[in-house]
């Protein structure tokens, strides 16, 4: 029987009943085709984990009772956030997948002056609503105990930058190897990512105002979906 592990955002304790959603209910009886008894793993992305039995699964109705706490963390020691471009939806929603998997803290959504993705409305909160969900599935996937956050940013300008922040960029850049041994030494790590057409000189002078270094990131140029799972796995490489 493949093990089932469920985010769910709201407080749990031992002991006590969830309730559980159709959607989720659907999920339990036709996707990993559970029945009451069996054994499922629950957690609300605030750290660690519970063990939960299902006490209840009807074509309509699931829940679980919480049977125990384990106090486990799979994040990375040090956090990673990642600025994406926005660009096409199809190539944001690799990046997450893959980065949530690998690791990373957050993710801002910026545009920029070659951006190609323009949302706004109720548009903009569909979107958001299936990225979150992507997320979600990933970090149940990879047994993540924290969630990433996410959030759009209008503006290049309203880009936020944890710790040491590095711009990829491939020309007239810091190398990979002249900065990779002084990551771990930093409380936290941004990396930006620009979209299909790369950064524009006015978009690395933002950066630059918002402390970000440009960073080469070896010889050949990377498509935008595959820069963050790239440094994501090459920093983790470092820390491990």
């Amino acid at each position: 029987m493949a093990h089932c592990r469920i985010y769910l955002e709201q407080p749990m304790h031992i002991g006590e009943d969830v309730l559980l959603s159709n959607e989720l209910t659907h999920y339990l009886r036709h996707v990993m085709r559970l029945h009451e008894g069996d054994m499922l793993t629950l957690f609300n992305g605030k750290g660690g984990e519970y063990s939960a039995t299902i006490n209840l699964l009807s074509k309509q109705h699931a829940s679980c009772q919480l049977e125990s706490f384990s106090d486990i963390s799979r994040e990375l020691s040090l956090p990673i956030h990642i600025i994406q471009c926005a660009n096409k939806s199809e190539k944001i929603e690799t990046v997450l997948q893959k980065a949530t998997e690998l690791g990373a803290a957050s993710f801002q959504i910026a545009n920029s002056q070659r951006s190609t993705l323009k949302l706004a409305g109720n548009k903009l909160e569909k979107r958001l609503q299936r990225w979150r969900r992507i997320i979600i599935e990933a970090a149940e996937q990879s047994e993540r105990t924290a969630l990433p956050s996410l959030h759009w940013c209008n503006r290049l300008q309203d880009i936020q930058c944890f710790g040491q922040g590095f711009a990829l960029h491939p020309h007239q850049s810091l190398a990979w190897s002249s900065v990779r041994e002084s990551l771990a030494l930093s409380p936290a790590i941004t990396f930006a990512i620009g979209p299909e057409g790369g950064w524009s000189h006015d978009d690395l002078k933002i950066l630059a105002s918002h402390d970000f270094q440009s960073l080469s990131f070896g010889s050949r140029i990377m498509r935008t979906e595959t820069a963050a799972p790239a440094l994501l796995a090459a920093t983790q490489a470092i820390l491990d």
